[in-house]
């Protein structure tokens, strides 16, 4: 059967070694700079540093000034509009999550929108309230100021009511987290997202979905159920819960099944009927005023005992100073709340930015949120992040930049001010019903497992762990589960990669995994094996059983084995017990003299002796060695991105194993920086040279059959398809 025609490419070129391509390729010169010389260029300031620093920190100036008034504007009011219907919602809804006044979630629709329209990179993501933040800064303020019980001992607490020693908790929290992301972006660490996969954010958000569910049952249920924190908290929670099931408000219930029916179905035509939609129907906003109104017509509170938002604050309070000591309280869970707070912003923001053509700076976002939540903290807020149901709403409605997210900041602002009242007679439990419904999206990712188990199995440990992690010990020890799960994968995939022996496809100049292909040429007497990772300290050994394994013999057993032997024939020479054949020495000598280990580990010592020694021949009979057929190793390193210094030893050792038993050793693809410190760190010496690196595995071998052509073993160079 012939082959369809193909592009195909003809390179005639000598064969080169490391060596030889430098003398005939000059290298140019690079003049490294010192830790010194970056130091200036970091603290260098001229007119045109100054413009991009202000710039940077205030990117509203950048896209401002090409702010398209007519095309735009029109489309920011209306995504504005929409979506600060519904931040309203979610912030007065997501104060449950954190055990605080629902007042308070309208507060923290305001103030960090208004920062971040000023610092913010990203065009499109909705900040505010984020269910998974709410929740984490709720256990802070279950454990400091429980249910049942007195709060804690802090001097802050004296002399306010639960309700305001709960406000200061989240206020001081959320300082706190703010500091820290401001630190980190100032700090230029941005990067430090990359350490959390998509993998593990999945499975932390996963559990957290799981937590909300749990937290809002007692509104969906109408019962009393304390708030609970720490390990195995979701256990104790849904205890009570179940306690008290056959003490179940019925009104609640009815409302939240009702509510959660119709807005989970509206919620699903639009999504299916979104590109036939101006704007999204805001069925939330409509099915909370028809609540409101029966709820108020029909004094659901006196006459169902139904649990209502009550009385609303009309207006903001005054600024409050951050309480030191539940700040040092608070600390350990701050920073998990600063990493996933902007882990999700980012990742949402990226997705957008994406989409829509844009740049945006991980540092700058830092700076934008810490500023953001120090700011919003100081006003009785609690940490912001965004929401995906709200951004996606914000974007989906028109929304071109930030001016949309200031517009939905106006309108929590308008309820705050005027038309709180209205939202006075609210049942908790349809707050609760809005929450549950809009976990749909995160509950989904629960079938991740099944797709994760199909392709990866380490990721799919890794989602797990994260998740069963975060739902029994909490949200904070569950993303450090997560995290040491991951870390340890990563480990696992370098430190025990997939190592293999490769052979030439015919015709090419291609090597590949002898395995992986049924039409494919090995050369006899060589060993081409290739490492898919870093060499370093922790898997320096594990490469050196599977080099073993690959060759099929220990070339150090090999060497001693020989030793021996030599000693032996010495011995049987100076004796007279021998005599030659065409093989060889035979003797039936059982000599055996002692032997010294390090004396057996250098190389073989055959001056003196009258005879060739042919190791692959027949010996005395009371002489074995192992017989090797490999007559040169080609160690691929394309894939090795770095040596540490205990893996440059050990490599160094394994290199002179095989030299001395004869075995000629190559390394190709060796990435220049490493082949500079190999130099810097002296690993060349008298046994191991500079003509052993090649550019490639294929001039390598070229180079080795060559070499072999004319001897017994091995392949002739005409026998070859190469």
């Amino acid at each position: 059967m012939l082959r369809p025609a193909s592009k195909q490419y003809v390179v005639s070129r000598p064969v080169y070694s490391e060596e030889s391509f430098a003398e005939e390729h000059e290298k140019s010169y690079r003049q490294r700079r010192t830790m010194l010389d970056h130091v200036k260029q970091y603290f260098r300031c001229d007119s045109r540093r100054v413009k991009n620093a202000l710039i940077s920190l205030l990117p509203v100036i950048g896209w401002m000034k090409i702010y398209p008034v007519k095309e735009w504007l029109l489309s920011d009011i209306v995504s504005g509009l929409s979506t600060g219907l519904v931040a309203v919602l979610q912030g007065l809804a997501y104060c449950l999550l954190a055990n605080l006044p629902p007042w308070y979630g309208l507060f923290s629709a305001f103030f960090p929108v208004v920062i971040y329209f000023f610092l913010g990179t990203s065009r499109h993501i909705s900040v505010g309230p984020f269910p998974v933040l709410c929740l984490m800064i709720g256990s802070v303020v279950t454990r400091l100021v429980p249910d049942d019980g007195p709060p804690a001992n802090i001097t802050g607490f004296e002399g306010l009511e639960r309700e305001q020693q709960r406000v200061l908790v989240a206020s001081s929290v959320t300082f706190l987290v703010g500091l820290m992301q401001l630190a980190m972006g100032l700090l230029q660490v941005g990067f430090v997202v990359t350490y959390l996969s998509d993998t593990l954010v999945s499975g932390f958000t996963a559990a957290a979905a799981v937590h909300i569910l749990v937290s809002q049952l007692k509104f969906v249920l109408g019962l009393q159920v304390p708030g609970i924190s720490g390990p195995l908290s979701i256990v104790y929670t849904l205890e009570k819960i179940f306690v008290q099931i056959t003490s179940t408000n019925i009104c609640d219930l009815l409302m939240s099944i009702i509510i959660m029916a119709v807005v989970f179905i509206v919620k699903e035509l639009n999504d299916k009927y979104k590109s036939r939609l101006p704007v999204p129907v805001p069925i939330e906003v409509i099915m909370t005023v028809i609540a409101c109104g029966v709820s108020y017509g029909f004094n659901f509170e006196k006459r169902f005992n139904v649990d209502i938002v009550g009385k609303m604050v009309r207006g903001y309070e005054s600024p409050i100073a951050p309480s030191v000591e539940i700040m040092k309280e608070g600390a350990v869970e701050a920073f998990p709340i600063a990493i996933v707070g902007f882990a999700v912003a980012f990742s949402v923001a990226k997705v957008y930015s994406i989409k829509h053509d844009y740049t945006i700076d991980g540092n700058q976002e830092l700076i934008a949120f810490g500023v953001s939540n120090i700011f919003g903290a100081s006003f009785r807020c609690f940490a912001a992040s965004t929401a995906l149901s709200r951004t996606a709403i914000q974007e989906s409605s028109g929304g071109k930049t930030q001016v949309a997210g200031l517009i939905s900041a106006m309108m929590a602002m308008i309820v705050t001010l005027a038309l709180g009242f209205l939202l006075e007679p609210l049942p908790r439990s349809v707050l609760g019903a809005l929450v549950i419904v809009n976990l749909k999206g995160m509950l989904m990712q629960f079938r991740e497992i099944l797709y994760l188990g199909r392709r990866d199995v380490p990721d799919c440990v890794v989602w797990v762990g994260t998740c069963v992690g975060s739902i029994l010990l909490g949200l904070d020890l569950g993303l450090a589960v997560g995290l040491g799960i991951e870390l340890l994968t990563v480990v696992f995939r370098t430190q025990f990669p997939r190592c293999c022996v490769l052979a030439n496809i015919p015709d090419t100049d291609l090597y590949r995994d002898r395995k992986d292909y049924q039409h494919i040429f090995e050369p006899e007497g060589i060993k081409i094996f290739r490492i898919p990772s870093p060499i370093f300290f922790a898997n320096i050994e594990f490469f050196r059983k599977k080099l073993i394994d690959a060759v099929g013999f220990n070339p150090l057993r090999v060497l001693r084995k020989r030793n021996k032997a030599l000693r032996k024939l010495r011995k049987l020479w100076k004796e007279g017990n021998h005599h030659m054949t065409e093989k060889g020495v035979t003797s039936e000598s059982d000599d055996d003299p002692d032997t010294n280990t390090e004396e057996l580990d250098r190389p073989s010592d055959i001056t003196g002796l009258p005879f060739h020694v042919d190791w692959n021949a027949d010996l005395p009979t009371n002489i074995g060695v192992p017989r090797v057929d490999v007559h040169s190793l080609v160690l691929d390193f394309s894939a090795v991105s770095f040596l540490d210094i205990s893996a440059l030893k050990g490599l160094k050792m394994a290199i002179k194993e095989f030299i001395r038993i004869h075995v000629d050793v190559y390394v190709t693809s060796c990435d220049l920086n490493i082949l500079e410190k190999l130099h810097n760190c002296f690993f060349f010496d008298d046994e191991i040279v500079t003509s052993m690196f090649f550019p490639t595995v294929h001039d390598a071998v070229l180079h080795v059959l060559q070499k072999h052509k004319n001897k017994n073993r091995g392949v002739s160079f005409n026998q070859t398809k190469m």
